[in-house]
């Protein structure tokens, strides 16, 4: 069992009518079913989607299921890809890209943060563009540093667009669900280590609420906030810190944008200790929004102790494996610290 079914999300949604286990990717491919069942609009595109199955097998089986014409591959050109869905959006469809990896995106960012990301206000709310992004994020694999990127500040940086990062199968089942409901662009980050993992998937109505942050476990000493991967690395560094005496909240944000501000502050004022716990490198990542939010509110009185960032190293990701995992937090460095925040301060 994980740590991450250990210790299910505090949230105020919908109850599921049942549960079972599924892994991440299972819960992706049964929303994608789901909401093209529901919705003759959503399609799906992307390079080797149909036949293949997708390059981390996640489509499976659906061209078998909603046929070529609504699960379409692609050339091997992401501008394109997303070129053409944004105009299918603007056309009344709701496509579903899926980049092999969030790298690639790099070839699509003119129509991402350009076009879909502004149509809407360019043509005074006259225009929706609803697209949801799928894109396999991070580092893990030994693919290297061209394929292990974790991007999710860029995306959030531009206005416009909408960033979400399931760290359980239900918020990657849930959280796409809504993305795909959504009259906006949402781009769904999914950690490639996560696919594999199982846990608990409730039935019937499983959509997540984009911004609603997780409470994914409740302490008294010090908050850590995660995303991504990293949230199962907190998880398994609070249960470790546990038996040192140090009792740890984990919060997982889920959406970054819009950001869940009032759960995040309100665990911070409550332990008055903050780690902020992220992949990406540290110049610039998402974690310094949160450290700038806490300083920037009244729960900047209630810290007790300056607020720490852990996060990966300014540098690309190395291909050797030993680099590779030296290059971003693992869980004895959120363990050391900390324990070096409750115990200094």
């Amino acid at each position: 069992m994980t740590a991450l079914q250990q210790a299910p999300a505090t949230t105020t949604g919908a109850q599921p009518d049942d549960e079972r286990v599924l892994t991440y990717a299972e819960a992706v491919r049964e929303a994608l079913a789901e909401a093209m069942g529901a919705d003759e609009r959503v399609f799906l595109l992307g390079e080797d989607i149909a036949t293949y199955g997708g390059a981390f097998g996640v489509t499976g089986d659906l061209v078998h299921r909603f046929g070529e014409d609504r699960v379409r591959d692609t050339p091997i050109s992401e501008l394109g890809i997303v070129g053409a869905s944004v105009g299918a959006a603007l056309a009344g469809m709701r496509p579903v890209v899926e980049i092999q990896f969030s790298d690639f995106t790099a070839q699509a960012m003119d129509q991402i943060a350009n076009q879909a990301a502004k149509i809407h206000f360019m043509l005074g709310g006259a225009a929706h563009v609803p697209m949801v992004l799928r894109a396999p994020t991070g580092s893990g694999t030994g693919a290297a540093a061209q394929h292990s990127q974790s991007l999710e500040s860029w995306f959030a940086h531009v206005p416009g667009l909408k960033v979400v990062m399931p760290a359980t199968p239900a918020d990657a089942k849930g959280l796409l669900l809504s993305a795909i409901d959504d009259p906006n662009p949402v781009i769904v980050l999914e950690h490639k280590l996560l696919y594999k993992q199982s846990g608990d998937v409730p039935e019937g109505d499983a959509r997540v609420p984009l911004q609603q942050a997780a409470v994914r476990r409740h302490g008294e000493d010090i908050t850590i906030v995660a995303t991504g991967v990293m949230v199962s690395r907190a998880l398994e560094a609070a249960e470790q810190l546990q038996t040192q005496g140090v009792d740890a909240t984990v919060i997982d944000p889920r959406t970054l944008k819009p950001l869940d501000e009032t759960t995040i502050l309100q665990a911070v004022a409550a332990t008055g200790r903050t780690l902020l716990v992220q992949e990406a490198p540290r110049t610039a990542g998402f974690m310094s929004e949160i450290a700038a939010l806490i300083t920037e509110t009244d729960t900047f009185g209630a810290l007790r102790a300056p607020i720490r960032r852990l996060c990966g190293l300014d540098v690309p990701i190395p291909y050797a494996p030993q680099l590779e995992k030296a290059a971003v937090p693992q869980t004895p460095d959120i363990v050391a610290a900390a324990t070096e925040l409750v115990k200094e301060w």
